[in-house]
């Protein structure tokens, strides 16, 4: 019989594999802090547990961790992790070191089924979605190595195509016996799927990202296919219900594209669209790759876009880029090594 991965439960699905063993249900709140603050790889770390217990747990179950294929390290501090799975799929995973904080951006999915015109993960296609085990293992392999203070779901993939799994990862994130991040540290980002915002908003408290990148239906439908199955009306009806704890706000993402959706008249209409809901805007200059005939926009236009916005009383941060001297953009490493046979 398949043992299964520990890492794959919650706390209360943990505790009860537990109880199934004849075994109180505290129990599991020792083993969750075994593996998640003291980085257990094996039951023989467990010194609390008795070895008859941990005999049992070894019969039954496993713990999986991931340890990184390749790590690139720019010269602003930025480092990108490949992570090779255990049926040869690979994900990357970003640390950008800040001031204050370190944050971590993590994967979701095995490539992505959104097709974004302007995001290299997207010609990967969708291969599979990532197991609970094999999100969370992203930050216990980064966190043996440095301090992660933030935490975004802005890796590869579509977060909410993998509800399910997004959701039980965040719970074993933000659980006081497991990762302990606060929820105001964890964002989840989206493309727009509105029916999964609304069961993403009542099962966990997180703050959410939105990815919108456009302010026509006409124009969204171009670079975002998504667009077809969820107007913009739907897509910011579903921001404004959206639960957010006080004084929290979601993060409007805007992927600037020369010549495309980088005018006044765009910065213009998007003050229009988010009038209303509680926001800040994170301007994205487009960042070039090989295959896409999209181009950054002029420092004059970022300039021009991001003052109309302040100017209209919105908190808005343009995004600088960060690692430009390494594979920069999601899904470069990834298809540099795999296109080589996994050599750098």
């Amino acid at each position: 019989m398949e043992k299964v991965d520990l890492k794959n439960f919650d706390l209360e699905e943990l505790e009860a594999f537990i109880a199934r063993h004849g075994k109180e249900r505290f129990r599991a709140r020792q083993i969750f802090k075994w593996l998640y603050q003291k980085g257990a790889v094996s039951f023989d770390e467990m010194s609390n547990l008795s070895k008859e217990f941990r005999r049992e747990l070894a019969d039954s179950a496993r713990i999986s961790s991931l340890v990184p294929e390749a790590v690139e390290v720019s010269m602003d501090g930025t480092r990108k992790y490949l992570f090779r799975l255990d049926d040869g799929n690979s994900i990357e995973s970003v640390l950008i070191p800040e001031e204050d904080r370190n944050t971590l951006c993590i994967s979701s999915q095995v490539g992505c089924a959104m097709a974004c015109e302007f995001c290299l993960t997207g010609t990967f296609s969708l291969t599979r979605n990532l197991s609970t085990a094999e999100i969370v293992n992203q930050v216990c392999a980064v966190k043996k190595e440095a301090e992660v203070k933030n935490l975004v779901f802005m890796g590869m993939g579509e977060p909410l195509a993998n509800l399910d799994n997004v959701i039980r990862a965040l719970r074993i994130i933000c659980c006081d016996d497991g990762l302990q991040f606060s929820t105001r540290r964890v964002t989840v980002s989206t493309a727009g799927l509105v029916p999964e915002m609304d069961l993403l908003g009542s099962a966990v408290t997180v703050n959410l990202a939105v990815s919108l990148n456009a302010t026509t239906d006409e124009q969204r439908d171009r670079l975002m296919p998504v667009n077809r199955r969820y107007r913009l009306k739907e897509l910011l009806a579903a921001c404004k219900r959206f639960p957010l704890p006080g004084r929290r706000m979601i993060t409007i993402e805007y992927v600037l594209i020369n010549g495309v959706n980088d005018s006044l008249d765009d910065a213009k209409r998007l003050v229009k669209l988010i009038s209303g809901i509680p926001c800040k805007v994170n301007l994205i200059p487009f960042n070039e790759h090989e295959g896409c005939a999209f181009k950054k926009p002029t420092q004059q236009a970022i300039d021009i876009f991001h003052k109309y916005l302040l100017d209209k009383h919105f908190t808005v941060i343009t995004r600088s880029s960060r690692g430009t001297d390494i594979s920069a953009a999601c899904g470069q490493l990834k298809g540099r090594l795999d296109s080589k046979g996994g050599d750098l």
